[in-house]
Formats: C-alpha cells, structure tokens, sequence
C-alpha cells in the first residue's frame, strides 16, 4: 500500500512538473541561447560531452509579461496539485506531506527551466525553518497577503517575484496551529505563500 501510494504521488508530481514545463515553454521564445557555464571543460577525446546546466544567471531571459503570465499559470497548476494530493492521497499518519512531497517537483521544474519556487509562511508557524520569509521581498509579501491581497509581485534586478496565496484548509491548519482541530467559522483565514521567481529582460 505505501509503494503504490509513493508510486501514485510520484507519477502525479511528474505530471504537475511536465505540464508547467510545457506551459512554460509556450509563452514566449527564450532571448537568446544558453550561455555555457563559465567553469565549464571540454571532454576529454573519445568520450561524451555531459550537458552543463547554465547557472540561473546564465539562463535566458524573458520579457516581464511573459514571466508575470508564466508565474500565474505554474501557481495555478502547483494549487490544484496541492489540493489533489490532499483530497484522494494524503492521510495524516502515514503519508509524506503534500506540500513537502510538490518540493520535489520544484526542484525538477528548477532543473528544467528558468523558475525557482518555494513556499513561505504567512500568518502560520512555518513547518520547516526553510519557509521562514528571508528575503525584503518575502517579507512584504507575507505582510501583503495577510492583509487580504492575493498575490504580490515585484521585479528587480533582473528577476521577476511573485508571491501567491495559498489557502489551508482544516487539515493544513491542524498540523501548522498544533491544536489538531478544525479552525472555528468566526476564526482568521489562514495561509502560506507560492513565491515563483523567474529571470527577465531588461526593459
């Protein structure tokens, strides 16, 4: 039961990562070739040449319209993931968390494209010392949505920033309060943040 549940999340993440991939890959066309990486060697004679990922520096850029649609679009397809995952596979005492689990799709989509995801906390004790809000941007942001905004955005530096409201649920809220039980109607709404960060021409 628990590898055809692991196998079940795994083909499940794989789809989510594949389709955000595709979604990604059609909004607009990269703006120029990847740079190889600096450091990189040439293979030695009579050997393969192991393809170089460019570092995120590296990698092409699009225009800030084309990020902000491609962030609102992966956001869209990470939440209904999410609550997919909570809804028919997920069960409190012998499951990896949902959220931990879309993780490993983050990763696999940083490998494969230019966009760097990562939750955050909001108006919840954070799970992991890792959603903790780092950055000024982060910070803002959580202040944003707890004040009812959904989404906050912001490009710098050449990178566009966009963080999400995700909503928890019962369940969600269980587990982050420590009380183990569903939250009262009259009780604050409760959420973490999606940030998804993407590098963008200058314009």
């Amino acid at each position: 039961m628990k590898l055809r549940l692991s196998a079940q999340l795994s083909a499940l993440a794989a789809i989510a990562g594949t389709l955000c991939v595709t979604l990604a890959i059609s909004q607009e066309p990269a703006s120029e070739s990847p740079r190889p990486a600096a450091d990189s060697k040439p293979a030695p004679a009579g050997t393969k040449a192991k393809p170089t990922k460019p570092s995120f520096e590296e990698q092409p850029r699009v225009s800030v319209a084309a990020a902000r649609e491609q962030a609102k679009l992966m956001h869209n397809i990470y939440e209904t993931t999410l609550e997919v995952m909570h809804k028919h596979f997920f069960r409190s005492d012998r499951s990896v968390l949902p959220a931990r689990a879309m993780e490993d799709v983050f990763s696999e989509m940083s490998r494969q494209s230019t966009a760097q995801t990562r939750w955050i906390s909001v108006n919840t004790k954070a799970m992991s010392i890792h959603h903790e809000p780092e950055s000024d941007f982060e910070k803002q942001a959580a202040k944003a949505i707890t004040a009812g905004k959904e989404d906050f955005e912001l490009v710098e530096k050449g990178y566009y920033q966009r963080a999400g409201r995700i909503a928890l649920g019962a369940g969600c809220v269980g587990c982050h309060s420590q009380q183990f039980s569903a939250p009262s109607p009259t009780s604050t709404a409760k959420f973490a943040g999606l940030v998804i960060r993407i590098p963008v021409k200058d314009e």
